[in-house]
Parts: structure tokens; sequence; C-alpha cells
């Protein structure tokens, strides 16, 4: 018996729409990570990078479960004396509300180049507004 390689689907890749209003980071997040690597279609492989666009609108709505939206923080150190930050989600929503999904998409993800190349099919905006609306045949997933 041979064993099935998929062809990289090139431009013929799926659009999908997530609105995030409502929804716990997490489980956009996992929704996001599994279309953006190809887990959604029965040809799955992971060596071949199978996965569609996704775009994320309505960000800057997301809920946190519990009490993360006060205890939660984001980490970043420059690798210089002193250079630790700790920024909290009520700035971090304030800023740059697409950060909080993409962080979290891109920890599910895994940690290779395949994965990079994945990542940059990935579409985050805080309103509903967004300029992809003539991009073809587009899935709206509500979960």
């Amino acid at each position: 018996m041979k064993s099935f390689l998929p062809k990289d689907p090139g431009d013929g890749r799926a659009w999908h729409i997530i609105d995030a209003a409502d929804k716990p980071v997490g489980r956009v997040a996992v929704q996001v990570a599994n279309i953006l690597r190809g887990k959604n279609l029965p040809t799955y492989s992971p060596q071949v990078d199978m996965g569609g666009f996704v775009v994320v609108i309505n960000a800057k709505k997301v809920k946190f479960s519990g009490r993360k939206e006060e205890q939660k923080s984001y980490k970043s150190y420059s690798r210089w004396p002193g250079g630790f930050k700790r920024t909290p989600v009520a700035m971090v929503r304030e800023r740059h509300p697409d950060r909080i999904i993409s962080m979290a998409v891109k920890g599910m993800l895994p940690k290779n180049t395949l994965a990079r190349k994945m990542f940059t099919r990935l579409k985050i905006y805080a309103g509903d507004v967004h300029p992809h609306a003539a991009q073809g045949p587009v899935n709206v997933v509500v979960a």
C-alpha cells in the first residue's frame, strides 16, 4: 500500500472568517490554529502546509474566563539588565487588541519554519471591518 502525500494547495486555499466577540480567547485560538495547520481537512498531513487563510474580526471584544482580565499579564524580556516587562491584559487590549489572539495562536502552532509560514496567513482586526471581503469563497466559522 502506498502512502498518501497531499499536494500544497497554493492559491486554492480556503478563506475562513471567525467572529471573536464574546468568545473565550483559548477557544478562538484553538479554532484558528487548527485551520492554519489544516487539521480541519480530511487530507491533513503534519509535514505539508495544507491550511487556509483565517480572518479574525472583533478581537477587541474577546473574553477571558475567570479573573484573568485582572490577573493575567504578558511578559517580555529584552535580554538587558532590568529589561523584564509585565504588561497587563487591559493595557494590551487598549493598545493592540490583535496581539491577544496572535500570541495565543502562536503558542499553539509548532515551533518550526512551517509554522512561521502558516502564521503569515492569519489576519486579525479589532473591529468588524476588514479588507478581505472579495477573496473568493469564504467559510464563516461559528462556534
